[in-house]
C-alpha cells in the first residue's frame, strides 16, 4: 500500500493543528485559573532570540496553509499576524483547518515532482513537491507546534506527550 501526497499532508496537518488548539485551550484555562494575564503566556518565549508563543502559532498556521497551496499550485491565503489573545490564536487555527479542508486529494496527489520555489530573504530555495512536504513543511509544522507546547509547559501549563500527539 502506498501513501499519497494528500494523505501525507492534509490529514496530518489538520490533526496536528487540532492538537495545537487543545494545547492553547489548556494555556488559556491555566492563565484564568492561576489569575495570570494571558498576554504573559502569549508573549513568552524559550529564549530571548526565539519567537514568542503567538508567532509560533502564526508560523505553524502559515507553513501548512502555504505548503498545501503550493502543492496544489494555487495562491495561499494571507493572514495579518495580529493575534494577541488565546481566542484569536485558536480562531486562526480553526481558519487554517477550514482552509485545509477545502483541498481535495486530486489537487495534491501527483505533486511529488512539482517544482516549488520559495523566496526567503535574498535567497530562493527550489524543491520538488515530495521533498518540500517531507523536509520543509512537516518539519516546520512540528517544530513550531512543539515550541508552542514547550513555551506553555515551561510556563507551568500541565501538558504531557499525549497533548502533543492527540487521541489515536
Amino acid at each position: 500500500m502506498t501513501i499519497s501526497m494528500y494523505q501525507a499532508s492534509i490529514p496530518v496537518s489538520i490533526r496536528t493543528l487540532n492538537n495545537l488548539v487543545s494545547i492553547l485551550e489548556k494555556g488559556a484555562t491555566y492563565a484564568e485559573t492561576k489569575k495570570i494575564n494571558p498576554s504573559v503566556l502569549i508573549n513568552s518565549r524559550l529564549s530571548p532570540d526565539m519567537f514568542p508563543l503567538s508567532k509560533q502559532v502564526q508560523i505553524a498556521s502559515d507553513i501548512v496553509n502555504r505548503g498545501a497551496a503550493r502543492l496544489a499550485g494555487i495562491e495561499p491565503p494571507q493572514f495579518e499576524d495580529n493575534e494577541t489573545t488565546f481566542p484569536q490564536l485558536i480562531d486562526r487555527i480553526h481558519q487554517t483547518i477550514s482552509h485545509l479542508n477545502t483541498f481535495k486529494p486530486e489537487q495534491i496527489d501527483g505533486s511529488e515532482e512539482r517544482t516549488i520555489s520559495l523566496k526567503i530573504g535574498d535567497n530562493t530555495l527550489d524543491f520538488q513537491g515530495m521533498p518540500f512536504l517531507l523536509y520543509f513543511v512537516l518539519p516546520n509544522l512540528y517544530f513550531h507546534v512543539t515550541t508552542a507546547y514547550d513555551i506553555l509547559r515551561h510556563c507551568g501549563v500541565e501538558l504531557g506527550k499525549q497533548d502533543f500527539l492527540g487521541q489515536p
